[in-house]
């Protein structure tokens, strides 16, 4: 899913064709679910034709273009597959690499709308398309976007809002969730994701499990200075993956299996052992070496969640605002029975037990 420093450069190539000329014509097509409080998708075009783009903006994961004259302007969020395409370049991908890029090919597929605006020459135009293949993006017209919800709701952000350590500390240790699951949750930090999480952690030295109640003062510190820093690096980078630091975890959280090759090595030159649990119904990756559990809370684990195999994706899931989605389920062994029953990745609870069948 496209995460803060992935919108922020959709923005800046946003404001590098749009900022001070006219939007001339816009094409649109019908989706009841990405267009959302409009009651046609021609609505979104009527609203924004032959009106000036003064600037565009970001707010954690969202961004609206600010338009001069009186009326709405469009406020969007990618969700998980939504891209910009510029009209003979790449499409702006969440990773390099993901997906082969066929600039050659207009209107892209999964197109939501394009934009025909007045190019810097006079007489040239760009056409810049919205497309979501997996339809979880969302197009909406807002007078205030910043005062409206969906932004009105949202937390800090960390580019534009950092807050100080006291807040920052205070936010935290009233939580009694893991810390992982805060961090997703965009009511607390907004434009903070699954990989900008997993790679805050590491460099905090935090495990992601850990309870943000528990957090000792050096920890929230390190959290709070990583939080500003890995979003900071990651915008500074244009979001360009090829570009992030050689010892970010996100270099080799990407590898699936037993099989997978692990090539991160620690400080000390030593092996590092990349694991994978399932946190707030998010798969996340850390380093064993390096994110310990507080003793207390290790000892009280019912079941260890860590798996061999990750099932990350290059789009991972991450909600817009509030709680994270179920977690998964798997079969367990009963202890006392030998019976395999279905179970909570999170605590191993069983939910069902399956009973033998009689025989008539």
């Amino acid at each position: 899913m496209p995460e803060l420093p992935e919108v922020e450069r959709a923005v800046t190539l946003l404001r590098s064709i749009a900022k001070g000329n006219k939007i001339i014509r816009v094409e649109t097509s019908e989706d009841n679910i990405v267009f959302q409080g409009l009651s046609s998708h021609e609505d979104f075009g009527r609203e924004i034709t032959g009106r000036v783009v003064k600037d565009t903006f970001r707010y954690g994961k969202y961004f609206y273009i600010e338009l001069e004259g009186s009326g709405k302007m469009p406020l969007l969020h990618f969700g998980m597959t939504g891209m910009l395409h510029v009209r003979g370049q790449p499409a702006l991908q969440y990773r390099t690499k993901i997906r082969e890029s066929r600039p050659d090919i207009w209107p892209p597929k999964f197109m939501k709308f394009i934009l025909h605006i007045e190019g810097k020459t006079p007489g040239t135009t760009t056409e810049l398309a919205f497309s979501d293949a997996r339809r979880l993006g969302r197009i909406r017209l807002a007078i205030h976007p910043r005062e409206e919800p969906p932004i009105s709701q949202l937390g800090f952000d960390p580019i534009l809002s950092m807050p100080p350590l006291r807040e920052f500390q205070a936010l935290v240790s009233k939580r009694s969730c893991p810390i992982k699951a805060l961090l997703l949750d965009q009511s607390f930090s907004a434009g903070v994701g699954n990989y900008l999480a997993d790679e805050i952690l590491y460099q905090a030295k935090v495990h992601p499990e850990q309870r943000c109640n528990t957090l000792q003062q050096t920890q929230v510190e390190a959290l709070h200075r990583e939080v500003a820093d890995v979003c900071r690096i990651a915008v500074e980078a244009n979001s360009d993956d090829s570009k992030y630091p050689s010892h970010w975890i996100f270099k080799h959280r990407w590898g699936k299996g037993k099989n997978a090759k692990q090539s991160m090595m620690l400080p000390s030159g030593e092996p590092a052992t990349v694991k994978w649990i399932t946190v707030g119904g998010r798969t996340s990756a850390f380093v064993a070496e390096v994110q310990c559990l507080p003793h207390k809370q290790r000892a009280g684990k019912t079941e260890t969640t860590t798996e061999d195999e990750s099932d990350l994706t290059p789009l991972s899931s991450d909600d817009d605002i509030g709680p994270a989605v179920s977690p998964r389920k798997r079969k367990v062994k009963s202890e006392t029975t030998g019976r395999k029953s279905i179970a909570s990745v999170h605590t191993g609870e069983p939910l069902r037990e399956k009973r033998p069948r009689l025989k008539r």
